[in-house]
């Protein structure tokens, strides 16, 4: 057996609800920890909160079987990407922000001058978080389940 068709079996015979749920607290837990680097950061661990809610309700769950539709696979595969999206653009944020702070408090210690130029620049650090949000939510718009038959 190959890697590629052990990968691909694996990618096509695990749940799209499963990578879902993972994607879903990839997006909270990543975030909180970008939230975690710096006290200024607390938005960022809104805004994985806010994408969590808005992946849930997204979910569905989808009867189990060896081989799932593709449409399911994507619907599964648009959330998990999501949620590494906001996730992960959350702790990039947190970390710009909090390394800046840093900078910018040790800056006016020495410059005061240099205090209004630093903030702009942590302002835009701060961009990264809903950027990340946006992305993923229109990522997120990817998550179309198939109709169930019943």
């Amino acid at each position: 057996m190959t890697t590629t068709s052990s990968w691909s079996r694996a990618l096509t015979q695990i749940s799209p609800y499963t990578f879902a749920s993972i994607g879903i607290a990839i997006s909270i837990g990543v975030s909180v920890l970008g939230a975690a680097c710096v006290i200024f950061c607390e938005a960022v661990a809104i805004y994985g909160v806010i994408v969590a809610i808005i992946l849930q309700t997204k979910l569905e769950s989808v009867p189990s079987s060896q081989i799932y539709e593709p449409e399911s696979l994507r619907a599964g595969y648009a959330i998990f990407a999501s949620g590494i999206i906001v996730g992960f653009a959350n702790l990039v944020c947190g970390l710009c922000v909090g390394i800046i702070g840093s900078s910018c408090a040790l800056s006016d210690a020495q410059n005061s001058s240099l205090f209004v130029k630093i903030l702009v620049i942590e302002i835009f650090g701060s961009a990264l978080g809903l950027f990340g949000v946006i992305v993923s939510i229109i990522m997120s718009s990817q998550a179309t389940w198939p109709a169930k038959s019943g």
